[in-house]
C-alpha cells in the first residue's frame, strides 16, 4: 500500500478548487497590504496528529468542514476527497 503524502492531499485540494472554480489560495493580499480571506476556497488543515478539508466559508476567515469528521488520518482524508471529486464528476454529466 503507497504511503499518502502532504503533496497527494494537496494535489487533490488544487483538484477540488479548479473544478468547482474557486480560488487556489485561502487568503490573498489586497491593495492595502492586509490579506484577505478568498471564499470558496478548499485548503488543508493539520492539527491533532490528523488533516482536515476544509472550506473558507466568509471573508473573516471562517470555515466549514465538508465532510463533517474532524482531522483524521491522512488515507481516510484522501478516500474521502477521491469520493468527492468522483460526486463532483458524475454531477457535470447532468
Amino acid at each position: 500500500m503507497e504511503r499518502i503524502t502532504d503533496k497527494n492531499l494537496q494535489a487533490l485540494c488544487d483538484r477540488i478548487n479548479r473544478i468547482k472554480g474557486a480560488p487556489m489560495e485561502p487568503y490573498s493580499k489586497g491593495e492595502d497590504g492586509r490579506y484577505v480571506a478568498n471564499v470558496g476556497n478548499y485548503h488543508l488543515s493539520h492539527a491533532y496528529g490528523g488533516v482536515s478539508l476544509e472550506r473558507m466559508s466568509n471573508d473573516g476567515g471562517g470555515v466549514t468542514q465538508p465532510f463533517g469528521c474532524g482531522h483524521v488520518s491522512k488515507r481516510d482524508l484522501y478516500n474521502r476527497m477521491q469520493a468527492f471529486l468522483s460526486g463532483l464528476d458524475a454531477g457535470k454529466g447532468e
